[in-house]
């Protein structure tokens, strides 16, 4: 049997009625941009996501690059975040003539919180706070750190401005953790929530917060495959502050608050009518496919933890029914490159979908040789890019292909 990767088609035959009707909808109102379907998503989806204001954009990377503008952030400053993550978390910041700083990831696949705060104790009170490290070598990390300090001897303490977090692959990253960094060091955050629409994050205090709602100014992104994705691009820039959002709102439409009078230069980023009305007509289900996606995780894990192939799988507790990962992808990784390769080889075969996210760590692509990063620099990240490969998820896939994806993988291991 033939299994996709991801699959709109089933997605799509369920929804068909609902999508064709919103789409003859929006085209016979007359309106196809910024009207009532896009007012009315950005309230569903702020209600949703818990902040005070959603401004609808035209896909994520451009909520990525508006966002750090509002910000003021631009020529000769700094903005530290992942280089296992998709291109547009550090591109937004380069398009603003500002530059990225990389730091290493942990074994969750995020951003290494130990090191952001190594990195911005040294930088911006003088010395390294040693006690701030809560999981692994500290060694390590110390030495990890010291390496890209050493990139960015002539940075100014006050050019640090921001930190752009990412909950890749749906795994809410801690948002308490965040909150602490963004008070102690005077940093903005800005939350890459793309991945991760409905994750969430419990408090020391039991309070219960999604990814996206803590964030100076936050993400979404609605490209296709997304947990919650149009039939194109889309995005989303979410924020509780009232003046950013009146700037973000401008800057989608060429700096405009008021039309054809410009009060700064922005862009062409608005998200239009069609997409805005099935993003809605999604919208309704997206808990239900969340929690299809933890079940299709949860067999996943159950079989694949028997496989010696295999070094980390997904973590698949849902502890006091908190949403700390909603899966949009199933990403697993081997005990070494050529075990990879060799699965790749019998899924090709059985026409079974896979990807790898990423297979180049950003701080190594060729855009950023000038930065000075080199291979070793950032060894958890290129480890995974070595040796990780997202496996097929979505809401529809069958219990009898997710048994056909683990008899592959257990193939290879007889090898």
């Amino acid at each position: 049997m033939e299994i996709p990767l991801f699959d709109l088609k089933r997605q799509y035959m369920r929804l068909r009625a609902e999508i064709l009707e919103v789409v003859d909808r929006v085209i016979s109102s007359g309106r196809v941009i910024l009207g009532n379907e896009v007012n009315e998503l950005e309230k569903e989806i702020a209600n949703y996501v818990g902040v005070k204001h959603a401004i609808g954009v035209s896909s994520g990377t451009d909520a990525l690059v508006i966002s750090i503008k509002a910000l003021g952030i631009g020529p000769g400053d700094f903005v530290i975040t992942t280089p296992y993550t998709f291109f547009a978390t550090a591109s937004c910041v380069v398009r603003n003539g500002a530059t990225p700083i990389f730091l290493d990831v942990d074994e969750t696949y995020n951003l290494d919180l130990d090191q952001v705060e190594l990195f911005l104790s040294k930088v911006k009170e003088g010395e390294m706070d040693e006690t701030v490290v809560q999981d692994g070598d500290v060694e390590r990390k110390v030495k990890t750190v010291n390496k890209v300090l050493d990139l960015y001897k002539d940075m100014r303490p006050e050019r640090v401005k921001a930190v752009i977090p990412v909950h890749l692959f749906g795994r809410t990253m801690d948002l308490e953790r965040l909150e602490r960094i963004r008070e102690r060091y005077d940093v903005k955050i800005v939350e890459d929530a793309a991945q991760s629409i409905g994750s969430e994050w419990k408090y020391d205090d039991s309070v219960v917060k999604k990814s996206g709602s803590i964030g100076d100014l936050s993400i979404l992104s609605f490209f296709p495959t997304k947990n919650l994705g149009t039939y194109g691009d889309g995005g989303m820039i979410l924020t509780n502050d009232e003046e950013l959002a009146k700037i973000c709102r401008k800057l989608r439409v060429h700096g405009a608050e008021k039309k054809y009078f410009h009060d700064i230069v922005g862009y062409n980023a608005r998200l239009d009518e069609i997409h805005a009305g099935i993003l809605r007509v999604k919208l309704k289900y997206l808990d239900e496919w969340i929690e299809k996606r933890y079940q299709i995780a949860r067999m996943y894990s159950k079989e694949l933890s028997k496989n010696s192939l295999l070094e980390s799988i997904p973590d698949v507790d849902w502890q006091d029914d908190v949403r700390y990962h909603v899966y949009h992808q199933y990403v697993v990784k081997f005990k070494d490159t050529h075990i990879r390769e060799k699965v790749m080889e019998e899924f090709k075969r059985k026409r079974i979908g896979f990807s790898i996210y990423y297979p180049l760590p950003l701080h190594l692509q060729k855009c950023f040789k000038n930065l000075g990063y080199e291979e070793g620099f950032l060894p958890v990240s290129e480890e995974l890019s070595r040796t990780t490969l997202a496996l097929p998820m979505f809401p529809e896939l069958r219990e009898d292909e997710v048994g056909e994806v683990v008899k592959t993988i257990e193939v290879v291991r007889w090898q």
